[in-house]
């Protein structure tokens, strides 16, 4: 008789708290450092937190990966109960949590690693998807094979209103941060789902609201291609007017089962400051 399976992702895949309990998701906080304090991502430390310390310091968090020991600590007592485990982690390319986890997997057999090769909600919709197939009564082999598949086919990005947080952050030059600002341009900065790295796609030019609605229309180009159960729309701490003003183009775009609003935390909050949004999807 197989097991039960049991779900757990690092908090980085940005699911809300109702999501996270619809989908029966065990969540492991990611380390955030800020002025001297470590917190725990999502429990005792908010992008709203972030900010408020930025604006009065300059000082923005970095991230730390959870180790192996860690893991182990939380998978342990589920498979001593008789479980297996799926883990699911912000993508290798972006930080070492993917291979501290599966060394952890090497250590406890039945627990199930599993690289995202994303970030934020594009990792969500490969957690919302082993869920699915958790549920569904799928052997845990298959789960793994059909979800590490899915991975390559997210299509995630966001736009950002300023580069001030990458600048501050060490990721981009004073030079081509004062450039885009002279300019007025908003950078989509995208995954590239052949490796999960960061990378800057189009550069949107003139206000804000503008440059959201040609990112949606630009991103929703090819509707043959994008499956149409689920989109997210995630931000970073933004006006529900232009939320409402991306949801209303998505709709005039195509149509989706599911519009999943969702804020960013604090990784991609601290990378992008306020005002980033993204919407985020998978491809057939």
């Amino acid at each position: 008789m197989a097991k039960p399976i049991i779900l757990c992702a690092d908090s980085t895949c940005d699911l809300s708290p109702e999501l996270v309990e619809k989908y029966h998701v065990h969540i492991i906080p990611m380390h955030v450092n800020l002025d001297g304090e470590t917190y725990a991502d999502g429990v005792d430390l908010n992008p709203d937190g972030i900010y408020a310390v930025y604006q009065e310091k300059k000082v923005l968090p970095k991230t730390a990966a959870l180790n192996m020991d860690e893991f182990m600590d939380h998978v342990r007592p589920f498979i001593e109960a008789g479980n297996d485990v799926i883990c699911l982690t912000l993508g290798s390319a972006l930080s070492t949590t993917y291979n501290n986890c599966r060394l952890a997997a090497e250590e406890l057999p039945g627990l199930y690693a599993i690289d995202s090769n994303n970030l934020s909600t594009g990792f969500g919709h490969c957690v919302i998807a082993t869920a699915e197939r958790i549920a569904a009564g799928m052997p845990v082999e298959q789960i793994v094979e059909e979800v590490n598949a899915l991975t390559k086919r997210v299509d995630a990005s966001f736009v950002l209103d300023t580069l001030e947080f990458l600048h501050k952050g060490g990721r981009c030059s004073a030079v081509a941060m004062l450039g885009a600002n002279v300019l007025k341009l908003k950078p989509c900065i995208e995954v590239n789902t052949d490796g999960g790295k960061m990378g800057v796609g189009k550069k949107y030019r003139g206000a804000l609201d503008r440059c959201l609605e040609q990112y949606v229309a630009d991103r929703l180009a090819e509707p043959d291609t994008i499956c149409t159960d689920r989109i997210f729309i995630t931000h970073s701490g933004i006006s529900e007017e232009r939320i409402a003003l991306v949801k209303a183009a998505i709709e005039k775009q195509m149509h989706f089962d599911e519009i999943l609003i969702t804020r960013a935390g604090c990784t991609i909050s601290s990378h992008c400051g306020p005002n980033t949004l993204g919407i985020l999807f998978v491809r057939k």
